[in-house]
């Protein structure tokens, strides 16, 4: 299934893109619990593309870097110092910089598989890869929590000080379905809602292009030239909201951690 679904059928009809884009045929292994679609080996690309990269960029580090190492270190670098050090501080940061750097390469390139050509889906558009790094996010927040404080990390968690009495039961409520409960709902969401929606507009803008074009012809194909720039300009901030959503997703993690090392917990 291509990014560029057929609109041009038979009939001439136009087909907008559907939510079925996201369920492609399997392409190896079917009928196996390792059945592979056009999706997982998107994914498969970008992380094979993602070590690549990081490998020949780092095999031979020198004091005075040429340009693609430069490129590696200086992605490397706005990891650690823009999320790491500056939420979590050296020691910290440090300790966490391995998953907050995995998490947000790994996010970046699977996002930008979206506005490759040829693969043309972002390997986090369906929810186990965001699913899977919510979860890992999560489970980070409540080790760094219970390392910090094993006693008191909960219970400060649910019963803040300073809280009166008599409200402290509903606090706890709220702060047991905000803090445990939602944050890997609204990480795993937020991720791949914007995905699945910026992979739906360049369907429905490429595709209107190709059926102005090939479809109905004639001075209909002056509207293709509109749906084209449409299509373009929205592959351009495509690739921006690849880069803020592996930020934003980062962020919230390192966010989370420093919430659980706080010196109250």
């Amino acid at each position: 299934m291509n990014l560029l679904v057929q609109t041009a059928t038979d009939d001439g009809g136009f087909h907008a893109p559907s939510i079925f884009e996201f369920f492609p045929e399997v392409v190896l292994f079917e009928g196996t619990p390792f059945a592979i679609n056009r999706i997982m080996l998107v994914r498969f690309v970008a992380v094979i593309a993602l070590l690549l990269i990081f490998w020949l960029g780092t095999r031979r580090m020198k004091v005075v870097p040429g340009r693609f190492q430069s490129v590696v270190e200086f992605g490397l670098d706005f990891v650690r110092v823009n999320i790491a050090e500056d939420l979590l501080g050296k020691k910290d940061g440090k300790r966490f910089l391995p998953i907050l750097m995995t998490m947000f390469f790994m996010i970046l390139f699977m996002n930008l598989t979206g506005v490759i050509p040829g693969l043309n889906i972002a390997g986090t558009s369906v929810i186990g890869v965001p699913l899977v790094l919510a979860i890992v996010s999560y489970i980070t927040f409540i080790y760094a929590g219970i390392k910090k404080s094993p006693a008191g990390f909960f219970k400060n968690a649910l019963f803040p000080s300073g809280v009166p009495i008599f409200v402290l039961p509903i606090v706890a409520i709220i702060e047991l379905i905000s803090t445990f409960i939602l944050r890997p709902v609204t990480l795993t969401l937020r991720l791949l809602m914007n995905m699945i929606v910026g992979h739906l507009l360049l369907v429905l803008f490429f595709s209107a292009t190709h059926f102005f074009l090939f479809g109905l012809g004639g001075w209909w194909s002056a509207l293709a030239a509109g749906s084209f720039a449409f299509g373009f300009a929205f592959t351009l901030f495509e690739i921006l909201v690849a880069l803020l959503q592996a930020y934003v997703f980062t962020l919230l993690t390192a966010v989370y951690i420093q919430l659980a090392v706080a010196e109250e917990h």
